[in-house]
């Protein structure tokens, strides 16, 4: 298997959002935001998958030396020997990289957020430093399209929060911040257990409710941001904001219904909101 079909391979199985928009992008393009999103898969899926921290954050050590490796011209994985035929092309810098490794290790050292603030860090490592370098691959000429692509990453990693309110308490996870549970008197048990009486309380769906409101506050600032000049270049990234708002719609429907279950879209419909906005953007 080549480096480029183990990437493809990668992008292809996670099922994302992602994918569904790379397939509009021309091949080069292509190529480079699946090398780079299969490397935010390989990180990520340590930390999600670790049942030891020790052996996990050992591994995370190895993927930072093996970016240091890779911009000295000495890729050894797949990923990296797939993605650094891109990385002038794209601006896609070692700093970029080691962003993200820093937020996996966020995961490790940490499982709960006093504040927004403390969040909005972690938010920035993985989600927005990934809308950066996404956004140069998919072409920009407007220094302001960074800002878009950093709110846009927000927008879409508050809405990943809202989907995985269970999955992530079953890990022993709260992204949600403390101070937030404290307003809304949710206790970090309630989540925890997953499960009624406390569970779908009122003062739940009023917690969530305003975490959706946060999220959709955050794409309206986020394309209020994009330069009418990127707009038609940045569509992959158009694509993946309407997929992910559509997603936590279908949340909004359901009474935020994510302690027992992890709301998605089907792969068509994910396809046909890609094309749709393909169309919408020309």
């Amino acid at each position: 298997m080549t480096p480029e079909q183990y990437v493809q391979d990668k992008a292809a199985r996670s099922g994302s959002s992602f994918y569904y928009a790379f397939l509009f992008l021309p091949p080069p393009r292509r190529a480079a935001i699946t090398a780079f999103y299969a490397f935010c898969r390989e990180v990520d899926d340590i930390v999600d998958d670790a049942i030891d921290p020790g052996v996990a954050a050992t591994k995370l050590a190895w993927w930072r030396g093996e970016a240091q490796a890779a911009f000295a011209g000495r890729p050894s994985h797949p990923v990296t020997r797939a993605l650094m035929p891109h990385t002038q092309a794209y601006d896609i810098r070692r700093e970029h990289l080691e962003a993200v490794i820093e937020g996996c290790e966020m995961d490790l050292q940490q499982s709960r957020y006093l504040d927004f603030t403390g969040l909005s860090r972690y938010c920035h490592l993985v989600a927005g430093v990934v809308g950066e370098v996404a956004s140069g691959i998919f072409g920009r000429s407007q220094v302001q399209t960074i800002a878009y692509a950093h709110r846009l990453g927000l927008a879409m990693q508050l809405t990943n929060i809202v989907r995985d309110v269970g999955d992530d308490a079953r890990r022993g996870r709260i992204y949600l911040p403390i101070d937030e549970l404290q307003r809304f008197e949710v206790k970090a048990h309630e989540l925890l257990q997953r499960q009624a009486p406390w569970g779908y309380s009122e003062r739940f769906t009023a917690l969530m409710r305003f975490q959706a409101e946060r999220a959709h506050r955050t794409y309206d600032e986020a394309l209020a941001l994009l330069p009418e000049a990127d707009r038609s270049a940045q569509r992959p990234g158009l694509m993946m904001a309407n997929i992910y708002r559509t997603l936590l719609r279908e949340i909004e429907a359901d009474g935020f219904q994510v302690l027992h279950q992890r709301t998605s879209l089907t792969p068509i419909r994910k396809l046909w909101i890609a094309a749709r906005t393909y169309w919408q953007a020309r």
